[in-house]
């Protein structure tokens, strides 16, 4: 039986006026996959992630969750997805336990519901004894720890996560990549992780490189590695691009 991609995106493009931030862009992500889109900013990371979660208004190309246009399917589509977003979006002066009850009414979820689904996702981060804490009075990566979270309570099938580790320590950034790919090798979601920080890619891998709204490459690290007999995943990365520059 086929399976269809968690997400797939075919041809999408994007222009914000005259400029044109996303070039016929294609690729998928299967259930259980930890994917990475690496690029340097500006590369269109966060662009592609506005387009797949409907903040912008999709132009050019299709995109799939699970078989379904977004476009056609929006709110089914968007129940199938968990998002952290660049930018960090907890209320600083509600407690972590206040900022889960709220997103979970927003996915229409019961109140018993969402207070069994929040003890086991605020556990399963190591923050349990912190439920009742007001946000500000956390850490940016305890932060970063609630987002993914409470993206997770309404048990989506696919991730998205763009730019994630942005200003946690390295200990913090080990922690929720950890995390993620746990959850894809032991339950099965499908993670697209958004970077421009080259050893979060990790081993075993799938990569996306995109940049200047272009897709480079695509495939496991070690498969890149090989092909382009680089020492690296830094290595491939860097002449990926000095070839994209030098065309």
């Amino acid at each position: 039986m086929t399976v269809d991609p968690a997400l797939a995106i075919e041809g999408l493009g994007h222009r914000f006026g005259p400029r044109r931030v996303l070039k016929n862009v294609s690729f998928t992500v299967s259930p259980g996959d930890f994917t990475v889109l690496l690029g340097l900013n500006g590369a269109g990371k966060t662009t592609l992630f506005s387009l797949a979660t409907r903040l912008y208004a999709q132009g050019e190309g299709v995109i799939r969750i699970f078989g379904m246009d977004l476009q056609r399917h929006a709110s089914e589509c968007l129940r199938q997805m968990g998002v952290v977003f660049q930018q960090p979006t907890l209320d600083l002066d509600l407690s972590v336990e206040q900022n889960l009850y709220y997103h979970a009414a927003l996915h229409g979820l019961s109140h018993l519901y969402a207070a069994q689904r929040m003890a086991e996702e605020i556990e399963r981060v190591g923050l349990a004894d912190q439920r009742r804490e007001k946000v500000r009075r956390l850490s940016g990566g305890q932060r970063r720890r609630i987002e993914a979270a409470r993206s997770l309570l309404h048990r989506p099938r696919l991730l998205l996560l763009d730019e994630p580790t942005v200003g946690l320590d390295i200990a913090s950034r080990q922690y929720l990549l950890d995390h993620v790919r746990r959850l894809c090798r032991e339950e099965g979601l499908a993670a697209l992780w958004a970077t421009h920080l080259i050893d979060e890619v990790g081993e075993g891998a799938r990569v996306v490189v995109l940049h200047k709204g272009e897709v480079l490459a695509d495939g496991a690290a070690a498969q890149l590695i090989g092909q382009m007999r680089a020492p690296s995943m830094r290595a491939v990365f860097e002449t990926l691009v000095q070839e994209r520059e030098a065309a």
